[in-house]
């Protein structure tokens, strides 16, 4: 049995992201540890789990809870259901707070995303998970993250002042995802037409500079090393089209990369797979090179 430290914002974390690999480690005879800004409780990105602000009239208390596109962009039957015995977990609800992480402690490292700026960018930003992260690849134990956490990895120095993943091979939200629910929800919830962009990009700078996947490529060693679905793979429609979300009986619309003990996936609709993968290679690591 492993002993695994999942690490989120105070508010806004994905719960897709933390409730379905949460669940899928516990069933494979891992433990979890959560850990928080100050020890307090964490809690989910609202609208990723009801859908309600999504859609046009979403800025109306009245016509909040009539959803077309909300039911389509937030979290899916299956982690909604993972989500609701998450918060319920004894370990969940005892977070240890970042300042008190202990590296050492730990037998691997899961890194979960989410958008919304409001909780995320602290998380993204912070500096003890950033020493925190650097110690795991350090050591070698492995490392899962997906998403916007992947950008946590690409932030994170190791010792000669690199990112931990130059050298590594890796995916994260990809600016085709990111940019098509921002483009959606940038009409749908026109009173808020960044909430699906983190880090809007500034002045001057070209289209998706401050995206996930820009982001993380800047961090490489070469541009390759950012990989994205093959147009050849199979069920490559599946797989990228942003519809599609894989569960724990089909894998066919899920992407993730491995190299080594590090692990990484793109977004919500990876989740199933990433967590199995992450479950099995907990299990067994991959051999020091």
């Amino acid at each position: 049995m492993a002993h695994v430290l999942i690490p989120l914002p105070h508010q806004d974390f994905d719960p897709s992201e933390v409730a379905v690999p949460w669940r899928i480690l516990l069933e494979a005879g891992h433990r979890v540890t959560f850990a928080t800004p100050d020890g307090r409780v964490a809690s989910a990105d609202p609208i990723m789990l009801s859908g309600e602000g999504l859609d046009p009239w979403g800025f109306m208390p009245g016509l909040r809870k009539l959803r077309l596109f909300g039911l389509m962009l937030r979290a899916n039957a299956d982690a909604r259901r993972d989500h609701g015995a998450l918060v319920k977990d004894v370990a969940f609800n005892a977070p240890i707070a970042w300042e008190a992480i202990d590296a050492g402690r730990f037998d691997g490292l899961l890194l979960p995303g989410g958008h919304c700026a409001r909780g995320v960018r602290a998380y993204l930003e912070s500096e003890q998970l950033q020493r925190v992260t650097a110690a795991c690849f350090a050591d070698d134990k492995p490392v899962a993250a997906i998403c916007h956490g992947v950008v946590l990895a690409a932030r994170s120095r190791g010792a000669d002042g690199r990112s931990v993943l130059h050298g590594r091979r890796t995916t994260a939200l990809t600016w085709a995802l990111e940019r098509s629910a921002w483009s959606l929800t940038r009409v749908t919830r026109f009173w808020d037409p960044d909430y699906y962009r983190t880090y809007p990009d500034g002045a001057g700078q070209p289209a998706g500079y401050m995206s996930v996947q820009q982001e993380v490529t800047r961090a490489l060693a070469r541009p390759a090393d950012f990989l994205d679905v093959p147009r050849d793979a199979p069920h490559y429609r599946r797989k990228t089209s942003g519809l599609v979300r894989d569960s724990d009986a089909d894998d066919r619309p899920a992407f993730v990369v491995r190299d080594g003990n590090y692990l990484s996936a793109r977004w919500p609709g990876d989740v199933h797979r990433f967590a199995a993968e992450f479950a099995r290679m907990l299990a067994k690591p991959a051999p020091v090179a």
